[in-house]
């Protein structure tokens, strides 16, 4: 063999070792929990080189696998029913009745929203009422072992990898710590933000409701919404409205019912 092809075959060599190197830092999804702390190390390994700092990368390494969370992610039923039954399953006349007391009472504070954000009172406590019963239940799941478990499942693992890189990035700025708790996706607050929005929106706790209301406008008015523009369905803010949630029913339940707290429609759900 001449001097060319031995040097040919070396660089092949090398470039097959590199590719499989590559291949085995990749973190890897999987279906079931086994191999789950294998994958926190290789992932961990992928934080630190994005950047992510040794606040979040500890935090990291002391979550676990998350077997409700799967349950959860596996099990979304009511997303299925119609919109009577999911508004009647959700408590639909409770959080019409509530809102409307808030919208009062809280006056001042849903005006300087929609006056700086177009977004009225309505779809802010619809949201507000479906997601959290007006701040009642926030979760009591560890919100980051639920990230990183939905970003190691396959199911939806390219967009809870981002959502997981954004929780690290809360932790290393304090605003997340390896305790926080949330609901079974990882969504905090009283609006229930996922780890992206928070970052993306957000100005302070969302454990504090006026903040919390204040970074949802914020999310609506970022993904389109027009002041003094419906959000029903056909509507033009309607489209902010379903990036809220992905579930046609869960879209349809906040026009519903924004529009009755703010009074403009039937007494009843329609």
């Amino acid at each position: 063999m001449n001097m060319s092809r031995v040097l040919a075959a070396l660089f092949m060599a090398f470039l097959s070792s590199v590719m499989l190197a590559g291949q085995g830092f990749a973190a890897s999804c999987g279906n079931t929990s086994a191999g789950f702390e294998d994958w926190k190390r290789a992932f961990s390994s992928e934080a630190r080189a994005r950047g992510v700092g040794p606040a979040g990368v500890a935090a990291l390494m002391t979550t676990s696998y998350a077997h409700p969370t799967i349950s959860a992610d596996r099990g979304q039923k009511s997303f299925k029913l119609s919109l009577e039954e999911f508004l009647a399953k959700r408590g639909g006349s409770v959080i019409v009745s509530r809102g409307r007391v808030l919208k009062r009472s809280s006056a001042a504070l849903f005006a300087s929203i929609e006056q700086r954000y177009g977004v009225p009172a309505g779809p802010l406590l619809a949201i507000w009422g479906m997601e959290t019963g007006f701040g009642r239940t926030r979760g009591n799941q560890n919100a980051l072992s639920a990230v990183a478990t939905l970003a190691f499942d396959c199911r939806r693992s390219e967009f809870f990898t981002d959502q997981l890189n954004a929780a690290l990035s809360l932790v290393d700025r304090g605003i997340l710590s390896a305790t926080s708790q949330g609901s079974m996706h990882g969504e905090i607050g009283h609006t229930q933000f996922l780890p992206k929005s928070v970052l993306l929106y957000a100005n302070g706790s969302l454990d504090d409701a006026d903040t919390a209301l204040v970074a949802t406008a914020n999310f609506l008015k970022a993904n389109g919404w027009r002041p003094q523009t419906g959000y029903q369905p056909g509507e033009p803010n309607f489209t902010a409205i379903q990036a809220w949630n992905a579930a046609s029913v869960y879209q349809r339940a906040i026009a519903v019912l924004g529009r009755q707290i703010d009074g403009n429609g039937a007494s009843t759900l329609d």
